[in-house]
């Protein structure tokens, strides 16, 4: 049986992936406490690695907020395979999303709203979060957005 967030989820036409594995020498995530920490996720899809492109000359701001938001699909995997429940998340925390942009690229705020919107849309009031939107001149595999969350947790 589903849970409040899981079936939030299924509602908006959202199935987890299976978390990936990691991509060199570190783990997907640790909890330590009452809090999760889940390492940078990519926009992964079921195809393999999707959106590479830099913000300001290849990437448009919704092509980078799609990004964003499957960076963000891709944590939930995560914090399911960490708690194999997400109705144990008690909040998210922060996000902290890095964007592959040019120099005069700043709308990088606007690029991860695609993040923030849909931890809101799939946890309600649990997924308001604070964050951070960094500019980067390079993320791994060329990847238009790089994020990484906070939990804290039952």
């Amino acid at each position: 049986m589903a849970g409040e967030i899981e079936s939030r989820l299924a509602e908006i036409g959202i199935d987890l992936p299976q978390a990936a594995a990691p991509a060199a020498n570190y783990v997907p995530y640790v909890i330590t406490g009452s809090q999760l920490f889940v390492s940078g996720q990519i926009p992964m899809g079921a195809s393999g690695i999707e959106h590479q492109g830099k913000l300001g000359s290849d990437y448009s701001v919704e092509d980078g907020q799609a990004a964003a938001k499957l960076c963000a699909i891709n944590i939930l995997a995560q914090a399911k395979a960490a708690l194999g429940d997400l109705d144990k998340i008690k909040r998210l925390v922060k996000l902290v999303a890095f964007v592959n942009s040019t120099p005069e690229f700043g709308d990088q705020p606007k690029v991860v709203n695609g993040a923030s919107d849909f931890m809101v849309e799939a946890l309600g009031d649990k997924g308001r979060h604070a964050r951070s939107a960094v500019g980067v001149a390079a993320l791994p595999f060329g990847v238009a957005v790089e994020i990484e969350a906070i939990f804290e947790v039952a």
